[in-house]
């Protein structure tokens, strides 16, 4: 426009870089191209013209949650002429009515970390990673612990569900594993260990959450049940850390571990390297953290149980034997998430893996065959009906040899030699040896021989340690007699 003020047309368009033809469009129009657009008019009938305002309408402020396609459907059913392909027509119509006349909806306010302020703990289900240990699918969860502002994170498997005592030990592990507590600590109210319980009980799971948090200076606090994105900090971590450890098990080539410990250091390096990673945020978050106490506070669930005559006792719908000699005794159980540690008074006794009902609520057995071996000897018939028969075999091969023995022998005979193969492998120490030759005897067809497993199995000679008594000469002990001691010495 400059130049066109002492210049032709040709003469400015040249001189501003662009062609004279464009210059003489401009002087016959000069609105920009965007302004001489026309407005598109709809080229066919609108399908929807009828029965939008009539009838979706009503239905969308009668039910403002209603799905679009639901509401597709409904229409499908009363006109039965309507197109499929007037569905994302009318998907696009309904939400534009609502962000016009819609709801008003809830708004997620970004918030501002402090370092050492709040740190938070959830529960996440690991069995769509289908991990077994020694071949058997293992039903868990993981208690996940994370520090908002650095992003410290803490994992630890749970074998058993949602629970105060998974919370407890988990949170203490993250806490001592970490060095120092965070002022706040967020839950997700305990909604599952609170599950089936009576006020009563809950209130006391409640108390137990707060004295808990106290123990380390922390104030409890807790998201509204249902809202998730409250625990939002945690929640989405949930998803990268089982996508983590989804990628290292098929890094990995196999999903079957040897026992529940190496699965665990599998999953305790893979939060390792997350937090190398943070290293810088968290060394910093470190300084205004709380000091921790002089120890822990307790993690478990205390009770007393009375030893039956059945030689064990029944805890939360699960049978645990214990030795005999225990039978009429009461028992102190500290009842952890994967063990229970057992006392009589203030004695140590021993500690047993914890068991969990079936799926079906019904009840099961935590059975050791080493605590009613003695008794079975009496008693052998004991073990056809016996009711945690199952159970007390300690390996699949005693299980399927019991089985192949019942089909081929009397039951009595069966039960005698099934009972003898036990109380072999528990005199002897060879249930891992004798596993596997029972193994090789039911692929190969044949039934266990117990003359040749007790020598098979029988001390070796040449390894029995060669022991020389010399014996005192009895003329020594004259020499005390005779109380001439002096000359002898």
């Amino acid at each position: 426009m400059k130049f066109r003020q002492t210049d032709a047309p040709p003469v400015a368009a040249a001189k501003a870089a662009f062609s004279g033809a464009t210059a003489y469009r401009f002087e016959a129009d000069p609105r920009p191209p965007s302004s001489k657009v026309k407005s598109r008019n709809r080229r066919r009938p609108d399908p929807l013209a009828g029965i939008f305002d009539a009838e979706i309408v009503p239905l969308l402020e009668a039910a403002p949650g209603l799905r679009a396609v639901a509401i597709f459907e409904e229409m499908q059913r009363r006109h039965p002429a309507l197109p499929e392909g007037v569905r994302r027509t009318m998907e696009r119509r309904v939400r534009a009515w609502r962000a016009l006349h819609g709801a008003e909806r809830e708004v997620i306010f970004r918030q501002t970390h402090e370092p050492g302020r709040m740190g938070l703990s959830d529960f996440t289900d690991m069995a769509d990673l289908a991990v077994t240990v020694a071949g058997a699918l293992l039903d868990h969860r993981l208690y996940h612990f994370r520090l908002v502002y650095s992003g410290f994170e803490h994992a630890h498997v749970i074998l058993g569900g949602e629970s105060y005592v998974a919370l407890a030990e988990g949170l203490q592990n993250a806490l001592w594993a970490l060095g120092g507590a965070p002022k706040t600590h967020r839950s997700d109210s305990l909604s599952a260990a609170f599950r089936n319980l009576e006020a009563a009980a809950r209130d006391d799971l409640t108390r137990r959450y707060d004295a808990l948090c106290a123990h380390y200076g922390m104030e409890p606090t807790r998201n509204n049940r249902g809202v998730a994105h409250e625990n939002g900090s945690i929640e989405s971590s949930h998803g990268h850390l089982k996508k983590a450890v989804a990628d290292a098990l098929l890094m990995r080539g196999a999903r079957d571990f040897d026992d529940l410990d190496a699965y665990r250091r599998f999953v305790g390096e893979i939060v390792s390297r997350h937090n190398a990673r943070r290293a810088k945020a968290i060394e910093a978050e470190r300084a205004a953290l709380r000091t921790l106490p002089n120890r822990r506070t307790d993690d478990w669930e205390e009770t007393l149980v009375t030893v039956t005559s059945s030689g064990g006792f029944t805890l939360r719908k699960v049978f645990y034997t214990v030795p005999s000699r225990l039978i009429g005794h009461r028992l102190r159980v500290r009842l952890y998430d994967d063990r229970l540690e057992l006392f009589v008074g203030g004695t140590p006794l021993m500690t047993l893996r914890r068991g969990r009902p079936t799926a079906a609520g019904k009840h099961d057995q935590v059975v050791d065959y080493r605590h009613v071996i003695h008794a079975l000897r009496r008693k052998p018939m004991a073990l056809l009906g016996l009711v945690y028969r199952d159970q007390l075999f300690p390996r699949d091969a005693y299980r399927h040899t019991f089985y192949r023995l019942i089909e081929h022998l009397p039951e009595r005979q069966a039960c005698r030699l099934m009972v003898d193969l036990l109380a072999l492998a528990h005199d002897r120490g060879c249930e891992a040896e004798l596993a596997q030759v029972l193994a090789d005897d039911l692929g190969a067809g044949r039934l266990p021989d117990m003359a040749s497993l007790r020598a098979r199995f029988s001390p070796d000679p040449a390894a029995l340690p060669s022991v020389v008594v010399h014996l005192t000469p009895l003329a020594a002990y004259e020499v005390l007699v005779s109380g001439d001691i002096g000359e002898a010495a």
